[in-house]
């Protein structure tokens, strides 16, 4: 009579030996497949950065596998699209970039060492931002006109303002606000928001262009002060800093994004699978939060719609550049 009992507990066993085996066998898989490394043009601690750290954590499980950031450096974002043009179209190499690296660099540069639209797939967009103007904690000024006010009693009117990166967006804005101002202004390259954060918090530079995610947290601290924000709306994380369309600067309509990019000729379906992958994550609170805590607007965008977003943006800054007068270096 406990012949059933026998059986019922040899099949309790199995079930759990089984079960065990395919946990086994799962964490086997995620061990073996082969990391994904996403690219990143700037320093490790920038906005960029951070954004891409966040994200790389989050990928690793709807991927099944390890996500890690690969910073590459220098040349405005050049390095590591020049790296990605080279890398194997197996979607095991990404590059997450802004607008700068995709949409401007290859209006400013004659020869960068990649075209966008022949050696990149976009995969997916997440989000939009605004670039800021920002002062260091050393400068009397409280607000985008005490800046202006105080620069023009600085050797008549001149002034360094650092920007990430040379003929970038920000290089324009200066140049905008110094014509518009009557301000002999100079852009400071750096190599990345980073270092030019750590010279504004040393106070070796009076001021600084970046996004958004580059300032919020310095702001916040008091250690730096965002005192403009581009674009048409006044932004949810600095409600109080005028847009630079309040304060008679216009022209900035067309928002930069973010991005994630794949090799040219990474097969549709990988590129469907990284851009799931990347809806999925967008929607989780904590995810959500932490990218709109650093001055991110969040928005999933496919792959089509990422192409989309880029020919528009494009097409804007280069109705600005050539404005402007600059020539492709």
């Amino acid at each position: 009579m406990f012949a059933p009992r026998r059986h019922f507990l040899t099949r309790i066993l199995r079930t759990a030996a089984l079960a065990v085996t395919c946990t086994a066998s799962a964490a086997a898989l995620a061990q073996t497949a082969k990391p994904v490394h996403i690219l990143v043009g700037f320093p490790a601690g920038g906005g960029t950065d951070m954004v891409a750290r966040l994200l790389a954590d989050k990928l690793k499980e709807p991927l099944g596998t390890s996500v890690v950031v690969d910073n590459r450096p220098g040349a405005g974002g050049q390095i590591a699209a020049q790296t990605l043009k080279a890398a194997p179209a197996d979607g095991t190499t990404l590059f997450l970039s802004h607008d700068h690296t995709i949409s401007i660099l290859p209006l400013v540069v004659k020869n960068p060492g990649y075209q966008p639209a022949q050696d990149f797939v976009p995969v997916a967009g997440f989000a939009t931002f605004v670039n800021a103007f920002a002062v260091s904690a050393g400068t009397p000024a409280k607000g985008f006109k005490d800046y202006v006010e105080w620069v023009k009693t600085q050797g008549a009117g001149k002034g360094a303002v650092g920007i990430p990166a040379p003929a970038s967006t920000p290089e324009f804005l200066v140049k905008l606000i110094g014509d518009k101002y009557h301000l002999d202004l100079i852009s400071a390259p750096y190599r990345g928001s980073a270092p030019m954060l750590a010279d504004m918090l040393g106070n070796q530079i009076a001021a600084g262009v970046g996004s958004v995610p580059d300032f919020i947290e310095h702001h916040k601290a008091g250690k730096v002060r965002v005192v403009a924000v581009l674009g048409t709306q006044r932004q949810a994380a600095l409600p109080d800093v005028p847009t630079f369309d309040e304060l008679g600067l216009k022209g900035f309509a067309e928002l930069p994004f973010y991005g994630i990019y794949a090799p040219k000729g990474t097969p549709a379906a990988e590129v469907q699978r990284l851009s799931a992958a990347v809806a999925k994550v967008l929607v989780l609170p904590d995810v959500h939060k932490q990218l709109t805590d650093m001055g991110l607007t969040v928005g999933y965008m496919s792959s089509e719609q990422l192409a989309t977003r880029e020919r528009a943006y494009s097409l804007a800054w280069t109705h600005i550049i050539q404005k402007s007068g600059f020539q492709p270096r």
